[in-house]
């Protein structure tokens, strides 16, 4: 038996449902208002999500056969438009001292045409906002690290195993730390509080957001604009006339730049391709073994394909000609490699 407190209840609810019952069926255009009360708004799509031409999807059938490509990548999200949006309509965040600000958004990174097959297809990637270094590390800044035992020397044989000359030529304090492996780079970063930059963000440096061929535009390289086409180094910073969208110094020549990522062969048509994000150091191996299967020497450029994962870098070096200063140039060597040519500029989270 149901206690009176509990029916007298019930016999309430019974009545208030059958009181709005009526009241829908006397009056019909309630039905309507209830159906848009309980309809989700959606706001319209912020502008950059139009984009301004068509872009190439991350899922091109690779010319490589390697069931990794519909493997989807376990990693952060692409950040939203609207998010995306909101920082570029921010002004630019204080950024710490010898940096300067990129603000997040969509670029094209790669190429349809030209240059490497590794360098194909033009994709559209999406980065959060990030600091980078002005110009590359200098020897002066790099010393403070080997003095606290934390980094290591510049291996003073590299420069003339490559032919370049005594290794004196390249330590002034002014000019880039080079000679140095992906670990020495990558510890000179932690060392000062920051990190090595992704390939991605390398190139959204370096590219902005007009898909220029170089950080200055499509103009051809020239010595006002970087060191290239030459036997030395120069100091940082003193070729103000190439610096790239966001005001950053000799992203193009003076040294090659370590990256953080593996070098990916076909990073461009894996399923982080959106984000920039390469395949594991797994799905990478067994892209370079078809490779080599497949006789594609040349796929990854003039070095040989790896046969070990390697790292990126970026940029171009003094020793380069000047179409290997485009912007979306990669080269790859292996992270034990301590070579003349080789230095580093590091990157921090602007979040």
């Amino acid at each position: 038996m149901i206690p009176e407190v509990f029916r007298d209840a019930r016999d309430d609810y019974v009545e208030r449902v059958r009181a709005v019952s009526v009241s829908f069926l006397r009056n019909p255009w309630l039905f309507a208002v209830a159906a848009l009360a309980c309809t989700p708004w959606r706001s319209p799509p912020a502008a950059s999500e139009t984009p301004a031409r068509a872009a190439t999807s991350s899922a091109v059938a690779s010319p490589i056969a390697d069931a990794s490509h519909v493997t989807a990548d376990a990693g952060t999200r692409a950040p939203s438009a609207a998010r995306l949006d909101s920082e570029r309509a921010k002004p630019a965040a204080i950024a710490p001292d010898g940096m300067l600000f990129v603000p997040g958004g969509t670029f094209v990174m790669g190429s349809d045409a030209g240059g490497q097959d590794d360098e194909h297809p033009a994709h559209r990637v999406t980065l959060r906002a990030f600091f980078l270094d002005r110009t590359e590390v200098t020897n002066a800044a790099y010393a403070a690290c080997v003095a606290a035992r934390t980094c290591r020397t510049p291996e003073p044989a590299s420069s003339r195993q490559n032919h370049f000359g005594p290794d004196s030529a390249f330590r002034g304090p002014e000019q880039p730390v080079s000679s140095i492996s992906w670990d020495d780079a990558r510890a000179y970063c932690v060392f000062v509080g920051k990190r090595l930059p992704t390939e991605a963000e390398f190139e959204r440096a370096a590219c902005g957001d007009d898909e220029r061929r170089y950080p200055w535009g499509n103009e051809a390289p020239s010595p006002e604009r970087a060191v290239f086409a030459t036997s030395r180094t120069e100091n940082v910073g003193t070729h103000p006339s190439g610096a790239g969208p966001y005001g950053h110094l000799d992203l193009a020549g003076n040294v090659w730049e370590w990256l953080e990522d593996f070098y990916d062969p076909d990073a461009y048509r894996r399923a982080g391709a959106d984000r920039g994000v390469p395949g594991t150091c797994e799905q990478i191996t067994r892209t370079q073994e078809a490779l080599r299967r497949s006789g594609r020497q040349g796929f990854t450029g003039t070095n040989p394909i790896p046969t070990e994962c390697e790292h990126v870098l970026r940029g171009g070096a003094f020793n380069y000609g000047g179409d290997g200063l485009r912007s979306s140039n990669r080269v790859h060597h292996p992270g034990r490699f301590r070579l003349i040519m080789s230095g580093v500029r590091c990157a921090k989270d602007a979040e």
